[in-house]
């Protein structure tokens, strides 16, 4: 069971309170787990009850330092104190300086700051259809990736290649083609004078933590120059620290540059803010008044996001080695569970794939003082803040064992 201790502050709302006025008042369209969250210190979050839960999902990924790290709370509180917003009429100091720091670790050159993942990519396919306009009013199609997710707004859905997020909102942007990932004949076959980008997931998150071989990559990169076409790579979730390194594309000898890459998740510690950084090849495609945001690189989102890329640099190496400690523990666990079929990922970014679908476990999870996710039906995610520990992965693997010994494989 989780682990119990007093809340603070008090808890002003009961769960039944809460559930009761989101079904009266919003639209229905997430499936919650019967779970509210209260307060969160490091890797863990409590509940309304004080119940304590390691959390292996860190907001799909987003809470990337824990909860209430201290360095994070003290640039919150000076910053709130000083200015959150301006617009983007006008300067602040932070701005700047959070593109030089993501110029510098991306090896491009310009950035572009918005709010999620999502803006990022919609951001990012601009640049791709005002690169294609700029060659031939032909050149307009985009190359993705079955099985790929790349955000809810219409212009990511249409880049997504999975059926069941398109089918409800069809026709969607014209020119999409999609492609097996890692089969290279069949991107050869696809790619052509009228495309325009190519945009693909380093690895894939929401379809199983899949990733791209390094010939595939590769071959991307070269179909990309011999046709013109703007390369693409989306690591909103798979980047910027989670896989050991600032980015996926970076794990690669000789390191792969695209184009554009796209951030968000882990990048201000829960704080919306998400960015497209782009050579400069990319970055000319929009010019004065073609593309904007009201909300993009506020100087919160941006100082907390500086404080952040700080920490990062003194974490990547544990993050390396205790993902790597996760994994070799999860694959001990196949000798005593023959249902997990693949353990996989990179860094702090880990899939469990069973034979079975797998949702209920996450419900046994939460009972066991365990969150985490189940994606692509069959697939654990693990998503977990960058402060974790082995400790922290010994006490998860103990509850994770209790789950499998009491899990039916259909």
């Amino acid at each position: 069971m989780p682990a119990t201790t007093t809340p603070e502050p008090a808890v002003s709302s009961s769960f039944e309170e809460i559930m009761g006025l989101e079904r009266s008042y919003l639209l229905q369209n997430y499936a919650r787990y019967p779970l509210a969250l209260h307060r969160g210190k490091g890797c863990y979050v409590y509940d309304l009850e004080g119940n304590r839960y390691l959390d292996l999902i860190s907001g799909i990924g987003v809470n990337s330092l824990g909860y209430a790290h201290p360095r994070i709370t003290k640039v919150i509180s000076q910053q709130a104190r000083l200015l959150l917003h301006t617009s983007n009429l006008y300067y602040h100091e932070y701005q700047g300086r959070l593109a030089e720091r993501l110029a510098k670790a991306s090896g491009l050159n310009r950035s572009f700051f918005c709010n999620s993942g999502t803006e990022a990519m919609e951001g990012a396919l601009k640049m791709i259809r005002a690169h294609g306009n700029s060659v031939s009013p032909h050149k307009t199609e985009i190359i993705s990736l079955e099985n790929s997710f790349h955000g809810r707004t219409l212009g990511a859905l249409s880049i997504t290649g999975q059926a069941k997020y398109r089918k409800d909102f069809e026709p969607l942007l014209p020119g999409a083609r999609f492609v097996p990932r890692n089969d290279v004949a069949a991107l050869e076959a696809a790619v052509n004078e009228n495309t325009a980008g190519i945009a693909l997931e380093f690895i894939q998150g929401e379809g199983g933590i899949l990733p791209v071989s390094e010939g595939f990559a590769r071959k991307a990169r070269e179909l990309a120059d011999k046709f013109n076409a703007l390369l693409v790579f989306d690591e909103i979730q798979c980047g910027v620290g989670r896989p050991g390194a600032y980015f996926a594309y970076q794990l690669l000898d000789p390191v792969l540059l695209p184009d554009i890459v796209i951030v968000a998740k882990p990048m201000a510690c829960g704080i919306p803010l998400g960015a497209i950084i782009a050579n400069e090849k990319a970055a000319a495609t929009i010019k004065s008044g073609m593309h904007g945001s009201t909300y993009g690189g506020g100087p919160l989102a941006c100082r907390v996001a500086l404080e952040f890329f700080d920490i990062l640099d003194e974490l990547l190496p544990s993050i390396n080695s205790v993902g790597g400690y996760f994994r070799m523990r999860l694959t001990e666990m196949m000798r005593d569970f023959s249902f997990i079929k693949e353990v996989r990922g990179q860094g702090l970014m880990i899939g469990v794939e069973l034979t079975f679908p797998c949702k209920s476990l996450v419900l046994d999870g939460i009972r066991e003082g365990l969150l985490f996710n189940c994606t692509h039906d069959t697939v654990l995610r693990f998503l977990p803040p960058y402060i974790l520990t082995e400790q922290d992965v010994d006490r998860a693997l103990t509850a994770l064992t209790r789950i499998f010994k009491k899990a039916k494989p259909a």
